[in-house]
């Protein structure tokens, strides 16, 4: 292997570490259960926000590997094992300790094995279409402009970024900075202390198994990072601000907004299109 390999592989390993990092947080979260709750909230929310920064991860290393012409049939698969790990084990096994610990609050207590099999589902699904991807991936960069089915980033991000918005609302302590309130801190503030979330939890289970079947549809998504990167299009640019902008002000609210609407967008033109479709000749009159 070129030295030159070493930079988007290494890349593309600080994305796997973010996935097994973020189980771990998931882990250290139930430790912290009983005798610190507010730990068990403030782990979890680290365990989200290290999906995003394997995001970030992945998104380069592509990148890198283009520019510096070190791109190999090895760092494809080292992407799609670490993309498995983070974008399709790590969200499945969050959700389901978020599911079960807070089930008992919210009087939504199921049989675990109906968790387990949501976030099986889940995690399964991510690692056929990362297989499918493997074989069906075309070196030419115009062939990632838009993708088969919803990419599993796309899909730990919805969830990700669900769970962020939950724990928020759930505990408004956790929306404060250098001990000053958030912009959706001053908004949690002012809203009735006693919200009932239970109806997000089975919406979570819900969305996990959907979430996984569209991992293996005929939809097609955008490649956003691509679209984003792509040249000549200042209003793109003008997007990306504002969207930093929101990022940095509502994290949360922003993020949930950007993956919920990335998958419905996508999920309304297929069904406009196919609406347009003819359904074939006209048969003949008798």
């Amino acid at each position: 292997m070129r030295k030159i390999h070493l930079l988007p592989n290494l890349l593309t390993l600080a994305n796997a570490l973010c996935g097994l990092l973020a189980i771990c947080k998931g882990i250290d979260a139930l430790a912290y259960a009983g005798p610190e709750p507010l730990r068990f909230f403030q782990n979890l929310e680290t365990a989200c926000w290290l999906i995003f920064v394997g995001m970030v991860f992945d998104a380069l290393d592509g990148k890198v590997a283009r520019m510096v012409g070190g791109g190999s049939a090895f760092g494809a698969q080292l992407d799609s094992f670490s993309d498995m790990l983070t974008f399709g084990v790590a969200p499945a096994i969050l959700a389901k300790i978020l599911i079960e610990h807070e089930g008992a609050a919210w009087g939504f207590e199921v049989n675990p094995r109906l968790t387990f099999a949501a976030a099986a589902l889940f995690a399964s699904m991510a690692i056929l279409r990362l297989a499918r991807f493997n074989l069906d991936t075309d070196p030419d960069p115009e062939a990632h402009k838009s993708f088969q089915g919803l990419p599993s980033p796309a899909a730990a991000g919805t969830i990700a970024s669900g769970m962020l918005l939950y724990l928020a609302v759930r505990k408004p302590q956790l929306e404060h900075s250098d001990g000053i309130r958030t912009p959706l801190g001053y908004v949690l503030d002012r809203l009735p202390q006693d919200l009932d979330l239970g109806w997000s939890l089975p919406c979570l289970w819900v969305l996990l198994v959907a979430l996984g079947l569209l991992m293996v549809s005929r939809v097609r998504y955008l490649h956003m990072f691509s679209a984003i990167t792509g040249r000549g299009q200042f209003f793109t640019l003008v997007w990306v601000v504002v969207a930093a902008v929101l990022l940095l002000t509502i994290p949360a609210l922003a993020l949930f907004l950007v993956f919920h609407f990335y998958v419905l967008i996508a999920l309304a033109l297929a069904a406009f299109r196919r609406g347009r479709t003819p359904a074939g000749p006209a048969g003949t009159a008798p």
